[in-house]
């Protein structure tokens, strides 16, 4: 599978960049799904989680 975070060796997912965490939200702000993404389950979770607190720190909105 071609994940982003794997071709470019990323390991660890910063919740502070905010321009690639949009990345993989929808137009409405939802996480994308695995399939969407084309995300590795190890990377999605980590993209998960890092949506997940850059929305309760205030740096992503809930919703657009």
């Amino acid at each position: 599978m071609n994940c982003y975070f794997c071709q470019r060796n990323i390991e660890d997912i910063d919740y502070k960049k905010v321009e690639l965490i949009e990345r993989f939200t929808s137009g409405l702000g939802k996480i994308k799904a695995k399939k969407k993404s084309k995300l590795c389950t190890t990377h999605q979770k980590k993209i998960a989680k890092a949506i997940k607190r850059a929305r309760f720190l205030a740096l992503l909105p809930f919703t657009k």
